[in-house]
């Protein structure tokens, strides 16, 4: 049961907000955020970057493309080993872990998207800050229930960008973890996804949707 206090607003704003996510309340949590309507519609014509954290990517040089983007969406801790592989601007940031603020102060994101269910892992400085948005858990089982494992964020992030009316989604620094992750050392058999069943979904996506591009 939610406390009283918490259900009625009366805690203040990072109280409640601390207390919701610790009985994982939902609703107050959800309060933090922007509409998705919303959050699509600021999608809307625009071409958009999508990074993933690939180590493959270190070895192209596809910065300059990225940065050219109208909007440039990166993943989780998001490491740029150089300008020249990864670009500069950070405009969103997708997270589903938390965030040291050596990394934040680095990327330095206009906003924020928590996309994990993992709700306890969400921090007041990302909840409070301009535009944030939570994933919906039904959003979150959804696709879990169609690639029949955990969707990584990279996945997640495709499958809500492309819901709205953008021109272009890109993806770069995405081979899933055929040269592992950039973020860290785990291998494929170290993490709960299916890389096999995401690769065969976007492949997917490639053929059915004109919008959808990956570059290697």
């Amino acid at each position: 049961m939610i406390p009283r206090r918490l259900s009625s607003g009366l805690l203040p704003p990072r109280l409640g907000f601390a207390a919701a996510r610790l009985v994982r309340a939902e609703t107050p949590l959800a309060e933090h955020s922007v509409p998705q309507s919303a959050l699509l519609d600021d999608l809307h014509g625009r071409d958009v970057a999508l990074i993933g954290n690939a180590r493959a990517l270190a070895q192209a040089r596809h910065g300059a493309n990225i940065d050219r983007a109208d909007l440039v969406i990166r993943i989780n801790r998001a490491p740029l080993p150089s300008a020249d592989s990864h670009g500069t601007r950070t405009d969103w940031l997708a997270l589903a872990t938390r965030l040291p603020n050596a990394d934040r102060a680095r990327l330095d994101p206009r906003r924020i998207l928590w996309m994990s269910p993992k709700r306890k892992r969400l921090d007041w400085t990302s909840a409070s800050s301009p535009g944030f948005y939570l994933h919906p858990l039904a959003d979150y089982q959804a696709l879990r229930d169609r690639l029949a494992a955990p969707p990584t964020t990279g996945a997640m992030m495709i499958d809500l960008a492309l819901r709205a009316p953008l021109a272009s989604l890109t993806l770069y620094g995405f081979d899933f973890f055929a040269s592992l992750s950039l973020s860290g050392r785990r291998k494929a058999a170290d993490v709960p996804h299916d890389f096999a069943a995401e690769a065969a979904w976007v492949q997917d996506l490639l053929r059915h949707d004109h919008r959808l591009k990956m570059v290697h």
